[in-house]
C-alpha cells in the first residue's frame, strides 16, 4: 500500500515512549475535524488478510475493537471476517449505501523504509491498498492509519509473509488501545457526544 499525497501526515515510532500520546492527539484532532466538517459516522475499514504475517494488521485491529459500543461507529474487517484485495470494492460499495456521510479510516501494514520500519503513520487523505504488491485497488479511506512492518523493493509479497509478528503486534496493540481512548475522549466531548455516545451506559 502506497500513501496519496496529504494534507498533514505523522509519523510516529511504535517504540517510542511518546508512542500513545502522539497517535491519540492526532487521531483525536482528525475526528473531531471531521465533525466540524459534518460527517455523521465513524467507519474503520480495518485492510488485510490473516494468511500473512505482515498483512494481518488490519484484521488484528478490527478483532482488538469489534465490540467497541458506540452510536454510530462501525468496524469493517476482523481475523474471522477480513476485508481484503477480493472483497473491498463491494465492501466500501456496501458502506457507502448502509451510512450517511461516513468518515471513513482506512487501517492497513504497509512496507516502506528500512528506517521507517516499526513506525506507524496517521495521515489525513486516502490509501491505495496492495499496491505495494502489483495489485491495482481503489483509493480508501477519509484519512489512514498504517504500519510500517517491513522494508520494501524486492519479493514483497514474500516479506510480507516472513515479517515477525512482534512487530505487528505491538502495533496492533497501541493502534487498538489509541481507538478505544479517542473513542472515550469523544464520548466525553459535549461536541461529539451526541454522535458518538456509548450504548453501554
Amino acid at each position: 500500500m502506497f500513501l496519496k499525497p496529504s494534507l498533514r501526515q505523522e509519523y510516529i515510532n511504535v517504540d517510542s515512549s511518546l508512542a500513545f500520546k502522539n497517535f491519540t492527539d492526532t487521531l483525536y484532532s482528525m475526528i473531531c475535524k471531521a465533525i466540524d466538517n459534518g460527517y455523521k459516522c465513524i467507519v474503520f475499514v480495518c485492510i488485510g488478510t490473516d494468511r500473512s504475517t505482515g498483512d494481518s494488521l488490519g484484521p488484528l485491529i478490527g478483532y482488538k475493537i469489534n465490540n467497541l459500543k458506540y452510536k454510530n461507529v462501525y468496524i469493517h474487517g476482523t481475523l474471522e471476517n477480513p476485508v481484503h484485495a477480493k472483497n473491498l470494492d463491494e465492501v466500501m460499495k456496501q458502506i457507502n449505501e448502509q451510512y450517511i456521510k461516513p468518515f471513513v479510516v482506512a487501517i492497513d501494514a504497509c512496507l516502506g523504509k528500512m528506517d521507517h520500519v516499526g513506525y506507524i503513520t496517521i495521515a489525513e487523505g486516502s490509501i491505495k491498498p496492495g499496491s505495494g504488491v502489483n495489485k491495482d485497488l481503489t483509493p480508501v479511506g477519509d484519512m489512514s492509519i498504517t504500519g510500517i512492518v517491513n522494508f520494501g523493493g524486492f519479493m514483497d509479497f514474500l516479506v510480507l509473509q516472513n515479517t515477525r509478528l512482534s512487530i505487528v503486534m505491538k502495533m496492533a496493540d497501541l493502534i487498538s488501545m489509541g481507538i478505544r481512548y479517542v473513542m472515550w475522549k469523544l464520548n466525553t466531548n459535549p461536541q461529539a457526544t451526541t454522535l458518538f455516545h456509548s450504548m453501554e451506559a
